[in-house]
């Protein structure tokens, strides 16, 4: 880059010892070569098809739940059939721009996607569950509606950006949004479940983090009839006429197995 400058006479980057962002002159001369270089992108692709074995690096951006509990299953018995393939999963329940962040595919719920990409369906719709151990129960009592949740120790989540997540209920038609005390916040479902265990309250979570412990009785659930149900994850990616070998061959394995 240093070199295309010193022959253009014109700086194309401003760097600092923290970032690099370009001139307004870079910015245009990218704007300009940025049909060439898709060009460029489009025929390393054509020729990737002629391979006879998918190989190259997948990055997918997809929030922690689905990380866990769908996109992993998924991605490992993909990546036995396919050796040559790199996979790249980047946990992150942020909404962004998958295209301008070099991913090539990302998950979310049906209604934040783009309506430039294309989305298959990911896995089965998902169900909130409140959950508690025996012992919290036997101390506190049980809550009844989610109302009676305002006088319990409840365990909320932290979102990396700073947002206390919601906790959301749905019965014969009314939906509740409530915003509980907290003795005990966390980052993440795992440490939610991992303190509900001990005892610490009640935990809001996805009912495929608290299942095992359902089913073994070191939790129970709490108004199941309040739990709302959401609709499925989706894969989505930039609606491309040649997605490479190795994404296609991806795309294909996911249609499969869901």
């Amino acid at each position: 880059m240093t070199t295309l400058e010193e022959a253009l006479g014109i700086r194309l980057l401003n760097r600092t010892t923290r970032s690099v962002a370009p001139t307004e002159a870079g910015a245009r001369l990218l704007a300009r070569l940025a049909p060439a270089l898709d060009d460029i992108r489009q025929a390393l692709e054509d020729l990737d098809q002629l391979r006879d074995t998918p190989s190259g690096l997948i990055r997918i951006n997809a929030p922690a739940p689905a990380v866990d509990h769908v996109l992993c299953p998924l991605v490992f018995d993909f990546m036995r059939r396919y050796r040559d393939v790199k996979v790249e999963i980047v946990s992150d329940a942020a909404l962004i721009d998958i295209v301008e962040q070099g991913f090539d595919a990302g998950v979310r719920f049906g209604q934040q996607l783009a309506q430039d990409m294309i989305a298959t369906p990911l896995g089965p719709p998902l169900r909130y569950a409140i959950v508690c151990s025996p012992a919290y129960r036997d101390g506190r009592g049980m809550p009844l509606t989610p109302h009676d949740l305002m006088g319990h120790d409840c365990i909320r989540r932290r979102f990396p950006g700073g947002a206390l997540a919601s906790w959301d209920f749905e019965k014969d038609g009314e939906t509740l949004a409530i915003a509980p005390d907290a003795r005990l916040t966390l980052g993440s479902a795992h440490q939610e479940v991992q303190a509900a265990l001990a005892g610490q309250g009640i935990a809001h979570v996805f009912e495929t983090y608290a299942q095992p412990y359902l089913d073994d009785g070191r939790l129970i659930e709490l108004m199941p009839d309040w739990s709302p149900r959401l609709p499925s994850w989706y894969l989505y990616y930039p609606n491309r006429r040649h997605p490479s070998a190795a994404m296609r061959a991806f795309l294909d394995h996911v249609r499969a197995e869901t």
